[in-house]
């Protein structure tokens, strides 16, 4: 009998918000100990989200744009097509990672990704995601719900930044937020999603076997 692959990709395009957060749900409420680990990389239509501790006064004016009430932790973020989505589904346990972990981790993957451009990305003290110059160039939020984690992170390749200026961006008044574009980067979503991918296949540890769980 063929082993299940430790982890799957799936490539969804450019999907809507809600559905996909459902999907998201769903998906973790009907794992068990066999079903492989996912990543699912993509995009969304213009949204914003609100996570569960969230302040609806970081919305600074009315728009068109959707605001969607969500399960993940952190403020007001925005989804925009030409933006990298990146979903983790990882059951933390068996990869015996800790969440804090699992954030340090997605963020290494970007540092190490935007360094194949020649940028100098670096983390924030108390500010999950990563920064060039102090300037945000991705954003982070996760929900572990029985050891398990979803949500994820996202990377600005090349979409329109003016909605992060209607919000404070994950609750900072007054970040600034930029993209791969403003750096001369070329790629798109999907090819900036291989390169993340890599990075992010590399720094996530092995799923532990039944043996090495076992003293000898």
């Amino acid at each position: 009998m063929t082993a299940a692959p430790e982890l799957l990709v799936r490539r969804l395009g450019r999907v809507d918000y809600e559905p996909t957060w459902q999907a998201m749900r769903a998906f973790t409420d009907g794992r068990d100990d066999a079903t492989p680990d996912e990543i699912w990389l993509l995009e969304h239509p213009p949204v914003y989200t609100l996570g569960q501790a969230g302040r609806p006064e970081h919305l600074l004016c009315e728009t068109d744009i959707p605001l969607v009430k969500i399960d993940r932790g952190g403020q007001i973020t925005y989804h925009g097509p030409g933006q990298l989505v990146a979903y983790l589904l990882i059951d933390l346990h068996r990869r015996r990672l800790k969440v804090r972990e699992l954030v340090a981790l997605m963020e290494q993957a970007i540092i190490d990704c935007l360094a194949e451009w020649g940028l100098a990305a670096e983390r924030k003290a108390g500010a999950p995601g990563v920064y060039i110059d102090g300037a945000k160039i991705a954003a982070l939020g996760l929900r572990v719900r029985n050891g398990c984690s979803y949500h994820g992170l996202s990377l600005n390749v090349d979409m329109d930044l003016a909605p992060f200026s209607w919000i404070n961006p994950c609750g900072y008044e007054g970040l600034r937020t930029i993209r791969l574009k403003d750096f001369g980067v070329t790629d798109k979503v999907p090819a900036v999603g291989e390169r993340l991918l890599v990075h992010l296949q590399r720094l996530l540890p092995p799923v532990a076997t039944a043996a090495a769980e076992t003293p000898a």
